[in-house]
Order: C-alpha cells, then sequence, then structure tokens
C-alpha cells in the first residue's frame, strides 16, 4: 500500500487562533488527527465516550498549547450529538474545523432508538452534531466539515438506505450495516457541500487500520484477523494495512491544506471517485430527508 511520507499539502501551514472538534479522538485515527493538528497550532477540542483517555488525549495536546477541552459523549445517545454542539457552543464562537472521525463496528444485531445501531453512531450522529454547529451559528464563516468514511462503502447495496432497513436487525450483517453507513457518510458530505456552500466539506477514507479501537466490538473471528495483521512485522504490514498515524494524513489535509474541492471524496490526500452510488444526487437528498426524519 501506498502511502503519503508525510502529509501532503500542510508543509508550513500556521492553524494558531483556529479551533478544532475532532470526534473520536481518544485513540486511533483520531488520536493521531488531534495530535497533528495541535502542532499545526490549533486550538483542538477532542470529544470521546471514555472520560479517562479523553482528558490524557487533551493533557497532551496541551502539552503541544492546543488549550484542550474534552467533551464526553456517546453516540449511541440520539441526544447527544445535539448536547455535544451546545457545549462546544458554550467554549466557542467560531469552529473552524469538524472532523467527524467517531465510528463504531457492531457485529450483534443492536437498535438504539429505534435505530440500527452502527447506522446511528455512524450517519446519524455526525449528521445531527454538523446540523446543529451549523444551526447555531457556530461554524466559521470558511469552516471545513471533514467526514471519515470508507471505501468498503462501495460494498452497500442502496435499497438499504430506507427507513424500512436502517430501523430493523433481521437478517444482521455486521459488514454490510458497515458499509451502508460508509455510504452515508460520502452521500451526506455531498448533500452538504450542496445546500451550505460556504462549508467546505468533504468526506475521506483513512485505510484499514489494524490498530484502531473500530474492532473492539466485531466479531471474534473479525477481532482475530486484524488482532494478527497488528503482530505482522512492520515492513510487512505496512504493505497491506496502515498505522494510525498515516491513515490520519488524510484527514489532517482535509482539515489544514490547500485545495479547491467541496462535496468530494479523497484516499491518500487526493481526489478520488467513490462508487456510482455516491455519487448519485438523487440519493444523497433522499438520505438527508430520511435523516431529519428519524431525528425528530
Amino acid at each position: 500500500m501506498t502511502r503519503p511520507a508525510a502529509i501532503t499539502g500542510v508543509e508550513g501551514v500556521d492553524l494558531t487562533g483556529r479551533t478544532v472538534l475532532v470526534t473520536g479522538a481518544t485513540s486511533g485515527v483520531g488520536r493521531e488527527t488531534a495530535l497533528a493538528l495541535a502542532r499545526l497550532g490549533a486550538r483542538v477540542f477532542v470529544h470521546g465516550r471514555d472520560r479517562e483517555a479523553g482528558r490524557a488525549v487533551a493533557t497532551a495536546l496541551d502539552d503541544l498549547g492546543a488549550d484542550s477541552v474534552f467533551f464526553g459523549a456517546d453516540f449511541a445517545n440520539p441526544e447527544s450529538p445535539v448536547d455535544l454542539a451546545a457545549a462546544v457552543g458554550d467554549h466557542t464562537d467560531r469552529l473552524d474545523v469538524l472532523v467527524n472521525n467517531a465510528g463504531a463496528y457492531v457485529d450483534e444485531p443492536t437498535l438504539s432508538d429505534g435505530v440500527e445501531l452502527t447506522f446511528r453512531v455512524n450517519h446519524l450522529a455526525p449528521f445531527a452534531l454538523t446540523r446543529a454547529l451549523s444551526e447555531s451559528g457556530t461554524f466559521a464563516e470558511d469552516a471545513r466539515v471533514v467526514t471519515v468514511a470508507s471505501a468498503v462503502h462501495s460494498r452497500a447495496d442502496t435499497s438499504d438506505l430506507t427507513r424500512e432497513a436502517v430501523t430493523s436487525v433481521d437478517d444482521y450483517d455486521g459488514l454490510q450495516a458497515y458499509a451502508r453507513s460508509k455510504l452515508a457518510n460520502v452521500l451526506f458530505t455531498r448533500e452538504l457541500a450542496r445546500r451550505e456552500p460556504d462549508l467546505l466539506a468533504n468526506s475521506c477514507h483513512p485505510g484499514l487500520v489494524p490498530g484502531s479501537g473500530l474492532w473492539r466490538d466485531a466479531s471474534l473471528r473479525v477481532r482475530a484477523a486484524v488482532g494478527l495483521l497488528s503482530v505482522l512485522p512492520r515492513p510487512v504490514l505496512e504493505r497491506v494495512a496502515d498505522s494510525s498515524r498515516s491513515a490520519a494524513a488524510t484527514s489532517v489535509f482535509l482539515a489544514a491544506g490547500e485545495y479547491e474541492a467541496s462535496g468530494a471524496y479523497f484516499s491518500d490526500c487526493e481526489p478520488t471517485t467513490p462508487s456510482s452510488a455516491a455519487r448519485d444526487d438523487e440519493l444523497a437528498r433522499a438520505l438527508w430527508e430520511l435523516s431529519e426524519t428519524l431525528l425528530k
């Protein structure tokens, strides 16, 4: 696997005076994204479920001069994204970058307030958080929204993006549920860019990251396979997978780099063509309307 040797397009970037929120930043790719943005001078807000881990990351960021604040919120709770937006608004009146990084892979069929859990955490939560920050006027005029998706989105069946599909766990398949949520991420970004032209909104594929905490709720078989990857010698592992640090490169580039794209999908710090379903504007609009309905 070819990865950028350094984070392309952010050399010399100074984010001093900019405020960034990274969700799911207590470990893995989110943590590395937060640290990288702090090194560029940003004030970095940290979100996560684990308060102890969150405070540890915030302390590491403070050591870099990031003036960090930790916000605890469990995105399985339907109210948490809106509450998080309100808490962020209490700490700043200008959010320059939102990195929607938090995610989950759930192998067991689970509903959260009537919605399949993976879809709620991976799509509805960032949708609700982004919308709440926009409606409250917390975003800066030139704010950026980065949503971490996955190349797995191409495996999703578009017929799954219906109310009937996301409110049911019949014949549940963890990988398909994850793929559906990642397709939703790309479509959400596309529609957000259309509806909010003042925002620079893009999604990205981070890579395969065995060291990510994403797989903690996966089946024993998936966790075993990921665990096997993680113990491979580094030269071998780098050919087939990514470290959390290298996987953060595209998120950091989209948060701080120079480019003009909005509504695009990136991989390895370059715009990449997503699946045909992810380019369907009618599907993107329908998903937006469905998401609004599910959040009422």
